[in-house]
């Protein structure tokens, strides 16, 4: 059985104290004051053997609802191959942490690097960072790179079609970093081209941001929009769950000069909020104002391929005062997780997960609709795996349907009074797409004071 951490003995704690030239645990914490000290034993259970507390906590992990997911709105339910887990739970992996002596480092700036590698294709630029906390915040990060960048403009314009989680922490960045955000509106589940023009002309705007696929999950046409944005003298930033862009159109491809978001669609297990994972990659021009490590490839004495943390300049353990972030750094498990999925999936695999998602959401919202009680939203826009539909039928019914589960099954994310988010990926099998149609159906026919969630 593999035992990977033993709490300390007696004698290790007496050990570490006289390291510390202090004779007990209370001289440790004598500068913590009287009143801010625990008095008397913490609250936690007896003591258990290691079978009991594994019983515990299997008991406890039993009473959590397992409901087939058709809920998306950027962190979505994906199949990861099961050596993942293999992998990252090596020893060498799994307590592994800034590799600032590269000598010792080799395996940890190896997997960085290949990470750094395949998120740089996958988003078609030409840089990519060591990974950042989540996709919110590697967008935030974006949006102040792009103001450092422009240096006396300040302004941002940013898509009502973006996720209104990456929406408000781009806000509260903003408000502490003297930005100006301005709303690009939305017209008909797309962003409104002409408005955003109109907005860049007012001047000042140092980057526009713009999501693909949208909050929506339509796949919005950006044909000319880098060169629009350019020609203001702004950056293009895009943003994307990194597992469609195996299939779709890259940022690189449109003309961003940044592209970050949230990577927790490579095999992440959804895992009640975390963690996850942040990519960001930009052009070559502009790796100086990157945050966060990046991992270079060199040469050593003898002539052999190396790895070393390179541009350290712009690290805040080298010169604080001239950080380029103090949030941009992730658990660099997260980014060997992302490196090992991407190296087992291939362009290939990542093509065929799309592929499958995409037909199986076509399928369900075709059949949805055949039911007579729902419609799709936006019925003209293409989509991927995600889509909108209205409820047809009274408020009261739909509450009934959409806010609690139907019978096993979480049927997506409630986004108006009477409008439901849907998300299908690979791992919803067509007997599982068939019983959120069927249970639809049941309750069409049932009178609303005896629908049964």
């Amino acid at each position: 059985m593999s035992r990977q951490y033993f709490p300390p003995t007696p004698e290790d704690i007496a050990a570490m104290l006289e390291r510390c030239g202090v004779g007990s645990l209370d001289d440790l914490y004598a500068d913590v004051p009287a009143e801010l000290r625990l008095k008397g034993d913490y609250d936690i259970l007896p003591r258990m053997s290691e079978d009991e507390v594994r019983k515990f906590f299997k008991a406890l992990a039993g009473e959590n609802s397992r409901l087939t997911c058709f809920a998306g709105g950027g962190f979505y339910d994906h199949y990861a191959p099961a050596v993942i887990d293999y992998i990252t739970s090596r020893s060498e992996f799994l307590t592994a942490y800034t590799p600032y002596q590269p000598e010792i480092s080799q395996g940890t700036l190896q997997y960085i690097f290949e990470y750094q590698s395949m998120m740089a294709s996958l988003t078609g630029l030409e840089v990519s960072n060591a990974s950042m906390y989540d996709g919110t915040t590697a967008l935030a990060e974006a949006m102040l790179m792009a103001v450092a960048h422009a240096k006396k403009r300040n302004r941002v314009l940013v898509s009502k079609t973006l996720n209104p989680i990456y929406r408000k922490v781009l806000y509260t960045y903003a408000r502490y970093h003297g930005v100006i955000v301005d709303n690009i509106p939305e017209k008909d589940g797309v962003t409104d081209l002409v408005k955003m023009e109109k907005m860049l002309a007012d001047g000042g705007v140092a980057a526009v941001i713009l999501p693909t696929p949208n909050y929506f999950g339509i796949l919005e046409d950006y044909t000319g929009v880098a060169d629009t944005v350019h020609a203001a003298k702004a950056l293009l930033i895009m943003t994307a769950p990194a597992s469609a862009l195996g299939a779709i159109k890259s940022p690189g491809e449109w003309g961003a000069d940044i592209a970050a978001g949230e990577a927790q669609s490579l095999g992440m297990p959804l895992g009640f909020g975390g963690p996850y994972l942040g990519y960001l990659c930009c052009t070559k021009a502009l790796m100086r104002k990157l945050p966060g490590r990046i991992v270079g490839a060199t040469t050593d004495a003898s002539g052999q391929r190396v790895f070393v943390l390179t541009l350290q300049a712009r690290e805040q353990h080298i010169r604080r005062d001239k950080a380029t972030s103090n949030i941009c750094s992730n658990q660099g498990l997260m980014a060997l997780y992302v490196a090992v999925y991407l190296s087992l999936m291939g362009p290939d695999g990542l093509r065929e997960v799309n592929e499958i998602s995409c037909e199986k959401a076509h399928y369900l919202a075709k059949r949805l609709e055949e039911t007579g009680a729902m419609e799709l939203k936006y019925p003209d826009k293409p989509f991927l795996n995600e889509f909108v539909m209205k409820w047809k039928l009274d408020t009261e019914r739909f509450d009934n349907y959409a806010l609690d589960n139907l019978g096993g099954i979480f049927p997506g994310l409630i986004l108006d009074d009477n409008e439901i988010m849907i998300c299908v990926t690979e791992r919803r099998s067509l007997d599982e797409i068939d019983a959120y149609i069927e249970r639809v159906r049941e309750i069409i026919d049932a009178p609303v004071a005896n629908v049964e969630i």
